[in-house]
């Protein structure tokens, strides 16, 4: 069950959209490289200042420029958002997610 989904409007502070208790999938984007990342967490601002610090080996760190949140969608368990998660990362996932591309 989703409780929330919202696409970012232009400039909305990306703070106002961190929920505590919930699972969220989200995805990010990185201008410089062109590159959408989908994954799943239960502390938003954690990750999203994990995958901008470019430590150790993972995918977002190989890429040079900022991770910038594009969409993000709240569910109640974290097998909700592995599910939600894999289908984002499907074909017509990734076509649904481009659309929030910034120009």
């Amino acid at each position: 069950m989703i409780f929330r989904s919202s696409p970012l409007a232009s400039g909305q502070e990306a703070n106002s959209l961190y929920l505590s208790s919930m699972y969220t999938v989200y995805a990010l984007y990185n201008q410089s490289s062109y590159k959408i990342y989908i994954g799943q967490t239960n502390d938003l601002k954690r990750r999203l200042t994990e995958h901008n610090q470019k430590r150790g080996r993972h995918y977002t760190a190989q890429y040079r420029g900022t991770w910038v949140l594009i969409y993000k969608e709240s569910v109640a368990t974290r097998s909700e958002a592995l599910i939600r998660e894999k289908q984002l990362k499907s074909g017509n996932g990734r076509a649904f997610i481009k659309q929030f591309i910034p120009n």
